[in-house]
């Protein structure tokens, strides 16, 4: 490796935090920043991380972020950093393709607000990032041929995790320290599992009151959808959801005394490799004062699947053609579900376009009140300060190009559903719309990464992150994948 090589690689492998003190002290520039990010990006193609590389455009930013920092103008939290935007996301000027067929060449007027956010802190965008086709699945095995079949750089023959995965597949992969993910039922904190790296589901309140906007947003669901982001470290993520929010950067709390729940039906199913990583982690986390709490909830799953499914399988009827019009997009909704490309969404869509959305009301009215209640009860009454599970029950499953999701199994046992069975722990958060926060337990006896999650109280995300920040000081982070 030349030096000019050595250079580039080692701007890639500094987080975000990192990155930013190296442009403030001069030890680095937002173009060689970009240009590094963007010869990543050229080199992975073939992971098909990226859907849209916008190298004029940030290239541009980027000399215009030095100019202001060289002639010393006011800047912003994130001045002259790249980072990534989920292909769901508006960014003005370039395609929010979604992943699908019907809207390759719509290019929305304006940025999403989580964008326009990121731009006044100036944040420079890089790319538009690879998603399951319409963010409708946990795999982005995407058929639609601008986007491709997206592959985990830990292992290039399993998935990365969806919806997601272009978006974690360049956090993990070192095109770029921070991104912008979405999240449904578990699309934010799935990915990061499968490749990491550190994914946050911040708070959806009720009565659409929401952490971080969603408007400019190709949704699934109002009531489920959150946009996310997505970091290498913790500290990252804090910094990431800081600049949208308003909030501080909190400090690690001290995990002494720390009381975390070890809720039994979040533990049961798990793939061996996965159940062994993460309770090493649990036993260094309780190394480390933390007091784990066992919780049992009976009732926390069967809550949960009655309403993230029927939600999400009823709402794209109303949202996605509020957004199409909101937007300036040229197509309907039919014309948008006739156009799917992927097996396993053009079923899903036959789903959402039919007649009979049984249990949309009971979800809506009575299962998730329920399921919030039960969150929000044990929590307080065993004083606990998050639950914590794995990510997954499963390790990444191996890419069905054919099906796009397909079936998995549990160690090798009888072939269970990939979506359902790799959704399944992340669902709590999502039905209820407490923040869930997955970070690295870890690597597997066979080289693949295996997700902790976080998850608190409705509101808590910055205590949350708090949290987060402490149990990652003591189980360390992941390096680079091998690729």
């Amino acid at each position: 490796m030349d030096d000019a090589a050595a250079t580039a690689a080692a701007l890639r492998d500094l987080t975000a935090t990192q990155a930013l003190a190296a442009l403030a002290e001069g030890r680095a520039t937002s173009v060689a920043l970009v240009t590094a990010a963007l010869e990543r990006a050229e080199a992975l193609a073939d992971l098909h991380p990226v859907i849209t590389l916008d190298r004029d455009g940030a290239l541009a930013a980027a000399a215009d972020s030095d100019a202001a920092r060289a002639a010393g103008e006011p800047l912003g939290a994130l001045a002259g950093l790249p980072v990534l935007v989920k292909d769901n996301i508006d960014v003005a000027g370039l395609p929010t393709t979604g992943g699908t067929p019907a809207l390759e060449h719509h290019r929305p007027a304006a940025d999403a607000e989580v964008v326009a956010r990121l731009r006044a802190a100036g944040a420079v965008v890089l790319a538009k990032t690879n998603l399951h086709e319409l963010a409708f699945g946990i795999t982005t095995t995407n058929a639609t041929p601008f986007a491709g079949v997206a592959e985990n750089p830990w292992d290039r023959t399993r998935i990365p995790g969806g919806s997601s995965g272009g978006t974690a597949i360049g956090v993990a992969a070192r095109v770029a320290p921070l991104g912008l993910s979405t999240d449904t039922g578990g699309s934010g904190r799935i990915p990061p599992a499968f490749t990491g790296v550190v994914g946050l589901r911040p708070s959806v309140g009720d009565g659409g009151e929401r952490r971080w906007p969603l408007d400019g947003v190709l949704p699934i669901s109002a009531m489920l959808d959150t946009v996310c982001p997505t970091g290498r470290t913790v500290r990252d993520v804090a910094l990431l959801d800081a600049v949208v929010t308003g909030a501080g950067v909190p400090e690690p709390v001290s995990l002494a005394g720390q009381r975390l729940g070890v809720v039994a039906q979040l533990w049961e199913g798990l793939a061996a490799e996965v159940e062994d990583t993460a309770r090493t982690a649990l036993d260094r986390l309780a190394g480390a004062g933390a007091v784990l709490v066992d919780v049992d909830l009976p009732d926390l799953l069967v809550l949960a699947g009655a309403v993230v499914f029927p939600v999400a399988l009823h709402d794209p009827l109303t949202d996605v053609p509020a957004y199409l019009a909101a937007s300036g997009a040229e197509v309907t909704l039919e014309e948008v579900v006739t156009g799917v490309a992927s097996p396993d969404v053009r079923g899903l869509m036959g789903v959402v376009t039919g007649d009979e959305h049984a249990g949309h009301a009971d979800a809506v009215d009575v299962r998730r009140p329920a399921l919030q209640r039960l969150i929000a009860g044990t929590l307080a009454d065993l004083d606990l300060a998050a639950l914590v599970f794995p990510t997954s029950p499963v390790p990444p499953a191996v890419i069905d190009r054919e099906n796009g999701s397909g079936t998995t199994s549990v160690d090798g046992g009888e072939p269970v559903d990939t979506f359902a069975t790799t959704v399944r722990n992340c669902m709590p958060a999502s039905s209820a719309g407490t923040p869930g926060l997955s970070l690295p337990a870890g690597l597997a006896p066979s080289g693949l990464p295996v997700g902790l999650s976080l998850e608190g109280a409705l509101g808590s995300d910055t205590d949350l992150l708090a949290l987060g920040l402490a149990v990652e000081d003591v189980l360390g982070t992941l390096p680079a994948p091998p690729v």
